[in-house]
C-alpha cells in the first residue's frame, strides 16, 4: 500500500454533530488547548475508549 492509500484510508469521513451549551464546548476546548491537544482528537479518543470497553466494534 502505498502513502497515498494510507493516507486515504485512514481519512475521516463522518461527521457527529452535538449540542452543548456554549460555555462548556468554550471550557473544554480551552482546556485541550491548554493541554496541548484536539478537542475532536479527544472525543474521537473519547468514542474509541468507550467502543472497546462496551463491546462495540
Amino acid at each position: 500500500m502505498s502513502k497515498k492509500d494510507a493516507k486515504k484510508a485512514g481519512k475521516k469521513d463522518s461527521q457527529l454533530v452535538l449540542r452543548l451549551d456554549k460555555a462548556e464546548r468554550d471550557a473544554f476546548v480551552e482546556l485541550c488547548k491548554d493541554m496541548d491537544t484536539s478537542a475532536a482528537r479527544e472525543i474521537r479518543g473519547f468514542i474509541r475508549r468507550f467502543m472497546k470497553e462496551n463491546g462495540g466494534d
